[in-house]
């Protein structure tokens, strides 16, 4: 019996210093580990950091915008004084290289995008890579359009569009179609209504992008809020419309119109005027009506307003 309790008691000590040692061996790594614990932290937070660090510069809307919402199409913030645009990879909205109207004001108020012809039907692309924030329809102002968040910072805005192509929150990419012409909305006739916005705040559209040239103005725009308004005045004369390009076509005669169109096959346009009908720009223009519902894409019963541009050759 003493010898069975004595082994009893023999086991247990064994056991007990068995324990401690692991536990003491245990904290003994535990305690080595712990510098390595926070190197491998302080790695792993440094990565963090650079990660992130080379998505923002990658793009730069992300230092801009706080906020990601699909239910406004453009709310102003405040501008940087200075903020380098990226223009490489780009893609022309439309192939049109025909200016309607011009950045600025008109007719009593300001318009904040540049009206470039395009045909119901034609087209629309996205101008940069990036993100669908706005796909929607308003009766009395852009009628269908989009709006995409650039990586480059900036917002385009595509107005009067007869169909959407793409959905909110959808990536894009350069040069992917968004859209169909048309002349939707607070519009007087096909065009696509084109905006560029920075922080919310339109831009003139013609100081990055030469639409006659079918072209963007250089890899980059610096955009500095000290020279700005003259900037943009320069860019309205350098790549906007001229606004005597209609004015001259009326002046000459039937003769050399017929003569141009016959020997270069130029494409010409007319601006309506009050009171004009299909009938008397036809005959104006040395055409037909049936050419012209053909050249636009409408029909003879279609009306048509002053200011709307018809194609008649």
């Amino acid at each position: 019996m003493y010898l069975i309790k004595r082994t009893i008691k023999t086991l247990a000590f064994t056991a007990l210093f068995t324990l401690t040692a692991v536990t003491a061996s245990a904290q003994d790594l535990l305690a080595r580990q712990a510098p390595i614990d926070r190197k491998m932290k302080a790695v792993d937070t440094l990565a963090l950091k650079n990660i992130i660090q080379r998505e923002q510069t990658g793009s730069p809307s992300a230092q801009l915008y706080k906020e990601w919402s699909n239910k406004y199409a453009h709310r102003a913030t405040t501008l940087p004084d200075s903020f380098l645009i990226n223009l490489k990879h780009f893609c022309m909205p439309t192939t049109s290289k025909v200016i309607t109207s011009n950045f600025g004001r008109r007719w009593g108020r300001m318009h904040k995008g540049i009206d470039v012809k395009v045909y119901i039907g034609d087209t629309i692309r996205a101008a940069f890579s990036g993100k669908v924030r706005i796909v929607r329809y308003e009766a009395n102002g852009y009628g269908n359009y989009v709006v995409i968040r650039h990586y480059n910072g900036l917002e385009t805005i595509y107005g009067h569009m007869s169909k959407h192509l793409v959905e909110e929150n959808q990536t894009v990419k350069a040069g992917e179609p968004i859209g169909l012409g048309g002349n939707t909305g607070r519009s007087t006739g096909s065009h696509l209504h084109f905006e560029t916005r920075l922080c919310g705040v339109a831009l003139n559209p013609a100081l990055m992008f030469d639409f006659k040239n079918q072209d963007v103005t250089g890899d980059t725009y610096m955009f500095r809020r000290d020279t700005y308004d003259n900037d943009s005045r320069l860019a309205n004369k350098e790549r906007g419309k001229d606004d005597n390009e209609y004015a001259s076509a009326e002046n000459s005669s039937s003769s050399d119109k017929r003569s141009r169109n016959n020997d270069s096959g130029d494409i010409r346009y007319h601006k309506v005027k009050r009171g004009e009908t299909l009938s008397s720009i036809a005959k104006k223009r040395n055409t037909t009506i049936e050419e012209l519902c053909k050249l636009n894409h409408i029909t003879k019963k279609m009306r048509i307003r002053p200011g709307q541009i018809l194609r008649y050759s």
